[in-house]
């Protein structure tokens, strides 16, 4: 039975910053060279970035660690449970410790190069903790003519 079967394929024209779950069905266009990088808590971590399409766009990839080298380029893959991150305000598509990436034997009829959907840049909201709402986003009533103070 074909992977993508009993699970819904998300398109990548569809993925969001806040895109979780995804089920996506795609071609390898490229797989770049792993290069070091140091993780959250000072560890050494590799990391390389394929780039994978289908019939609606293309979206960049981050494979880490044992994740490289599991895929070519040409090859069809299924990302079973991925997610996307923002790094440096462009979205990324990743496989984490709760999803898969398997070969898949369907096919991809054809792979858009004109829609890369890491291409487009994205503020990425700064998440503030701690401290009480400010002054309110709408005027409770009273003199509705007179300027609000904040």
């Amino acid at each position: 039975m074909p992977e993508g079967d009993n699970k819904p394929l998300t398109k990548i024209k569809d993925l969001t910053p806040n895109s979780k779950q995804v089920n996506i069905l795609a071609k390898v266009v490229t797989v770049g060279e792993p290069k070091e990088v140091m993780g959250k808590y000072g560890e050494s971590k590799r990391v390389a970035e394929a780039v994978i399409g289908d019939e609606s766009g293309l979206v960049t990839m981050s494979l880490w660690n044992d994740q490289i080298g599991k895929i070519a380029k040409d090859q069809i893959i299924f990302v079973d449970n991925g997610y996307v991150s923002l790094v440096r305000g462009h979205m990324r598509l990743n496989v984490g410790r709760y999803g898969n990436m398997t070969p898949s034997q369907e096919a991809v009829a054809s792979v858009n190069n004109s829609v890369d959907m890491s291409a487009q840049e994205f503020v990425s909201e700064r998440r503030s903790y701690g401290g009480g709402g400010g002054g309110g986003g709408y005027d409770r009533g009273g003199d509705r003519d007179r300027p609000r103070r904040f």
